[in-house]
Parts: structure tokens; C-alpha cells; sequence
């Protein structure tokens, strides 16, 4: 991992309470690996990761979240796990850290993986979480219509998809996934973090989730962390140091 940075993540306010598991036990031998997208984006925001995973002989499903609530995302997460029969890793960008939080107590996962990701604790109030932090710029581009939200272009190429090679960047904005809006207020009812091996990414150059709230969910879930110099679409930008971790995850390599 070229332009990445193993460290322990630490930041304040302290986590106030461990996970109950930790994330330095030898990982499960994992062949599979389902990959859940965030908000305003849909399941190709993956497609620089996938070869990666698939080059080493992992069976990869990218799901499609409808991002309509996060029963429903959680339920397409679900389907996708039936695709797989042994232990599988569950990988989630952004809000979908929320998604794999509340689906990743399924006996299938061996492991999760959260990139610039939300981890929320059961029934926590994650915006009020996230209020203690720095406001990240892309939440002013927000336009909201007919229940449903989307960013803004201005917002989503410079902020959202800030690093992202222009061609791209346009590419991932005329497919972006409009988000229900009250999809942010859901509140998870576990949290598979406190019973699952946890890897995490922090984005060190996000504009659209706090790098500060990142690594301040990822030391309260014991993850093994690294640290990525890009913005909150490093799982395009920087795809190796991404599937790098979960490689790690599925017990191939060291983060």
C-alpha cells in the first residue's frame, strides 16, 4: 500500500465504551465479499476495487442499494449475501456503514470493512454524533425534491468525487442514487461492529464525511485502521490501498 498509512486511529471526543470483540485475532479464511455503496452514489463506485478482489480469487457481488430506507438497503445487502456460501466479507462505503452495521450479524460474515464509512451504535442518534464534528463542505450542495435528495453537480464533483479524474467524476454524477429524506435518521437496532472483526479506511482529505468522525468511529470499534490520502472516494482513487484492506479482512496479506 504505496500511499496509505498503518496507524491506530485516535481522536477526540474518546470513545466511551470498547467493542466487546477485536479486530487483532487471526481473520477468517474468506472467499467472498460483498461490497455495499454509499449514498449518492450506486453499486459502480466499486469498479476499480472489484478486479483487484477478483484478481486474487474472491467471488465479489456489488450490491444496488435502492437507498429508499435502510430496511430496504439492509434487504438488498441480505439478497446478495445468498449469493455466497462461506464465510464472506462485508465491505460498506460511507452510508452504507450503516448497512453493514445492522446486517452484519448474518452467521455469513466473517468480517467487516468500512471506508470513510458510518458506524453507528445501536439506536444511536448519528447526527448528532456527527454534529461534534466539522460540518464537511459537500453537506451545503445538498437539493432536496420530492422526498427525496441528491448532491448538488458543483458539490458532488469538487467534494463529493474531489481526486476523481473528471471523466469519471461525471460519470459517477449522472448515475448517483437520489436518497430518501429521512433516510439519514434511521437508527440501527445492532451494531455488528461490537461482535465482528472491524478493518477501516479513513479518507484524510473527505469533504464529505469529517476525517475526524472517521477515525473517531474507528477507534470506538477497535478497527484496524489505515489511513488513505485522498477524498471520500478513495475507494476509486485509490483502489489498491482499498482492496488491500480487504484482503486483509479476508485473511490474504496485512493491511
Amino acid at each position: 500500500m504505496t500511499d496509505a498509512d498503518v496507524t491506530p486511529a485516535s481522536t477526540t471526543p474518546r470513545a466511551d465504551e470498547s467493542p466487546t470483540s477485536s479486530a487483532d485475532a487471526s481473520p477468517v479464511r474468506a472467499r467472498h465479499v460483498v461490497l455495499v455503496h454509499g449514498a449518492y452514489a450506486d453499486g459502480s463506485s466499486w469498479a476499480e476495487v472489484i478486479p483487484i478482489l477478483q484478481a486474487a480469487g474472491l467471488e465479489v457481488t456489488s450490491v444496488q442499494n435502492p437507498l429508499t430506507s435502510l430496511d430496504d438497503d439492509v434487504a438488498a445487502t441480505r439478497r446478495a449475501l445468498d449469493l455466497h456460501d462461506g464465510p464472506t466479507v462485508l465491505v460498506g462505503h460511507s452510508w452504507a456503514g450503516t448497512v453493514i452495521s445492522q446486517a452484519g450479524g448474518d452467521p455469513r460474515v466473517s468480517a467487516l470493512v468500512y471506508a470513510a464509512a458510518r458506524a453507528p451504535d445501536t439506536g444511536e442518534d448519528y447526527g448528532a454524533l456527527a454534529a461534534r464534528f466539522p460540518t464537511p463542505p459537500a453537506s451545503a450542495g445538498i437539493i432536496h425534491a420530492g422526498g427525496f435528495a441528491q448532491l448538488g453537480e458543483r458539490a458532488f464533483l469538487e467534494d463529493f468525487a474531489g481526486g476523481v479524474d473528471p471523466l469519471r467524476a461525471r460519470v459517477l454524477y449522472a448515475v448517483q442514487g437520489r436518497i430518501s429524506d429521512t433516510l439519514f435518521a434511521s437508527r440501527t437496532t445492532i451494531a455488528a461492529w461490537r461482535a465482528k472483526p472491524c478493518w477501516y479506511a479513513v479518507s484524510k482529505q473527505d469533504r464529505t464525511t469529517s476525517p475526524d468522525l472517521e477515525r473517531f468511529v474507528a477507534q470506538r470499534m477497535g478497527a484496524t485502521t489505515i489511513e488513505v490520502d485522498g477524498g471520500h472516494l478513495a475507494i476509486v482513487t485509490h483502489p489498491e490501498e482499498i482492496a488491500g484492506l480487504i484482503l486483509a479482512a479476508c485473511g490474504i496479506g496485512s493491511p
